[in-house]
């Protein structure tokens, strides 16, 4: 367990210090998720420590969306003002992944038919 909390501490500060870096207006966990996917896709293996840590952490994963609620009411001013830009944002931003899953899940299918 901790390792897959010093990988996840490490790629977070990572994230944080390129987003302070560069100025990306971007929260610099989730720049340090693409990190750490990025460093995975490359070693295309999860490390032992990580694997077997990750399913009891997801067991969790409903105490991180406090932070979140609590960061939607300190911004709610900024929201209101964003009004159908926000809207729009969140439409795309569920409906793209949405359609990418499914197209990704056919293509993947199809290549399984065909290796039949």
């Amino acid at each position: 367990m901790l390792e897959a909390v010093i990988w996840l501490l490490a790629y977070q500060l990572a994230g944080e210090l390129a987003v302070r870096c560069f100025g990306w207006p971007l929260p610099g966990a989730v720049v340090g998720m693409v990190l750490l996917l990025l460093t995975l896709l490359a070693r295309r293996s999860v490390p032992e420590g990580l694997q077997r840590s990750v399913p009891a952490m997801l067991g969790h994963l409903s105490l991180l969306f406090i932070p979140a609620g609590v960061g939607v009411l300190a911004w709610w001013p900024q929201l209101l003002d964003a009004g159908w830009r926000l809207v729009l944002v969140l439409l795309l931003a569920t409906l793209l992944p949405l359609l990418g899953t499914a197209y990704l899940l056919r293509a993947l299918l199809a290549r399984k038919e065909g290796a039949r």
